[in-house]
């Protein structure tokens, strides 16, 4: 190198010369006859190296993740979806919703703004069951009062759901299976058995089955909690709200039918008064458009036909009455019953003919034990009656109705991401054509 430095300043040819030696020194070096050999025996390894490669099985880790991915998600159920979107707390590796998240899960679309979940502390969960109140203090406003303050697991979420759905004759149904030993008194371990049902449906479903032998304290494991990786079904290392709620800061409270039966119509009527008060803005009625909306919101219509049922209603009510909450929740306790209207109106029709408003009214006292008021009748037939002869097709009309009823969970869901863009894309067209 040095040589070459001081070479360069001998004169302008220096670059032609170093050039030329470069070249002259490279050929060389290649048809050097080893150099040959050399190539040819490291090409023949590089050739057997790549088809043993060949032959071993191959593993796409990111393939199966995703795969995975999707395997796990074709499981979970929409009510299961459903509460991991809604569910805002977790404690020790399991996630619940606040009695907030349950009434927002039920009325609204998509939960509240949030970048993660709020990890609970030990001494924020006994603070919780501080400000539980008890059984005998419960009201139509109790998840609203107690909103943040309080944890619900997933399986009381399916257990209030039920609520919802339930008529007034079926609260003593649903008494007696939690009473197990038919004393008339829940006591907090009949309660808890409920979980335990849960639990072994749920490993039926995945395919999770108890080992034993060898394996016994693995399978000892897998009965107190199912590892589902969402956190659902984890064993309760802590007394949830309703738990205390029912039973006592110490557990040893009975639930008896009276308490029982006042939870689950207060908890009815909390809902339909926060479905009620998003419409009425503070007034004491909601128009007869607002109802419809409220009837049609958790059906899946096209936006025609959607457009099509209150256009109907418009153009059929001259005059705009009013329909006052006791109305709604009256109509919605006749939707709770809507089975038994269903063998009603067989009974009535036998050839599935289109019902008229008496026997419409008349089923709904048979199966309520109450009337429905003559305007309700009036705007129901509105919204339903398509060709305007006072007559309805009640298999539409209870079809509708079960959707309303199930707050959707029982139709198909609505398709997200990509298929939702098309699906609206499809809709905005035949708006603008």
């Amino acid at each position: 190198t040095n040589k070459l430095v001081r070479c360069s300043r001998f004169g302008p040819n220096f670059g032609t010369v170093v050039r030329a030696f470069s070249a002259d020194s490279s050929r060389k070096w290649f048809l050097h006859p080893s150099v040959k050999y050399l190539c040819l025996i490291g090409g023949s390894v590089v050739a057997l190296a790549y088809a043993k490669h060949r032959q071993q099985p191959r593993v796409y880790a990111l393939q199966l993740r995703k795969d995975d991915v999707v395997d796990k998600a074709i499981k979970l159920t929409a009510r299961e979806r459903r509460f991991i979107k809604f569910a805002s707390v977790e404690f020790d590796g399991q996630i619940y919703m606040t009695p907030q998240d349950f009434l927002e899960s039920v009325v609204e679309q998509e939960p509240r703004p949030r970048l993660k979940r709020k990890t609970l502390t030990p001494e924020e969960v006994q603070k919780l069951k501080d400000v539980t109140p008890q059984l005998k203090h419960g009201s139509s406003q109790l998840f609203r009062s107690l909103r943040d303050k309080g944890i619900i697991s997933y399986t009381e979420y399916l257990f209030l759901l039920s609520v919802l759905t339930k008529p007034h004759s079926g609260f003593r149904i649903a008494f007696n299976m939690f009473d197990t030993d038919g004393n008339q008194r829940v006591d907090k371990d009949e309660f808890l058995v409920m979980e335990k049902i849960f639990s072994f449906a749920w490993k039926g479903k995945r395919g999770i089955e108890s080992k034993e032998g060898e394996e016994g304290e693995e399978a000892e494991e897998h009965d107190d909690y199912v590892d589902d990786e969402q956190g659902l079904q984890r064993k309760h290392k802590v007394d949830t709200t309703l738990q205390i709620h029912f039973f006592g800061k110490k557990g040893n409270q009975d639930l008896q039918y009276d308490g029982f039966y006042n939870f689950m119509k207060n908890l009815q009527t909390e809902v339909l008064e926060l479905e009620f008060c998003e419409f009425s803005k503070g007034c004491e009625c909601i128009s007869e458009v607002d109802f419809a909306k409220i009837l049609l919101r958790y059906t899946y219509l096209d936006t025609d036909e959607y457009d099509n049922y209150l256009d109907r209603l418009l153009d059929r009510e001259a005059k705009e009455k009013g329909v006052s909450f006791d109305e709604f929740r009256q109509f919605c306790q006749f939707l709770n019953n809507l089975d038994d209207f269903s063998i009603a109106m067989r009974m009535y029709t036998l050839a599935d003919q289109p019902i008229s408003k008496d026997e419409f009214g008349r089923a709904v006292k048979i199966c309520t034990g109450s009337e429905l008021n003559s305007h309700l009748i009036d705007t129901v037939f509105a919204i339903f009656d398509e060709d305007g002869d006072g007559l309805l097709s009640y298999k539409e009309f209870i079809a509708i109705m079960k959707d309303r009823l199930h707050r959707g969970f029982k139709s198909n869901l609505k398709s997200e991401g990509w298929e939702a863009f098309k699906h609206c894309l499809k809709q905005e067209m035949k708006q603008q054509s």
